[in-house]
């Protein structure tokens, strides 16, 4: 099973070529940076707007509330089971 975190575009680069220059976004989320490619998103995102991403790709380009609300549920959800003991040892600090 896959869980796909929303993450802030906070910069674009390429496009210049489809085949040689592709259009990538630099994206962010909790201080994790990574450079994800644009091909299978709904639509390109503007910087400040949100991707869900899966195995390197943007699938899907969210509003900020919608990203931000679920972005709320998966802290609560970590706090909980957090609280529980039931957080896997890699997530725990």
């Amino acid at each position: 099973m896959c869980l796909a975190i929303p993450m802030q575009v906070v910069e674009l680069k390429g496009g210049g070529d489809a085949l040689l220059d592709p259009q990538v976004a630099l994206v962010e989320s909790d201080g994790v940076r990574k450079e994800i490619r644009l091909e299978m998103a709904d639509r390109i995102p503007a910087v400040g707007e949100y991707v869900i991403i899966h195995a390197g790709f943007a699938i899907r380009t969210l509003t900020v509330e919608d990203a931000e609300y679920n972005l709320s549920l998966m802290r609560r959800m970590a706090e909980v089971l957090e609280s529980e003991g039931r957080l896997p040892g890699a997530l725990q600090q």
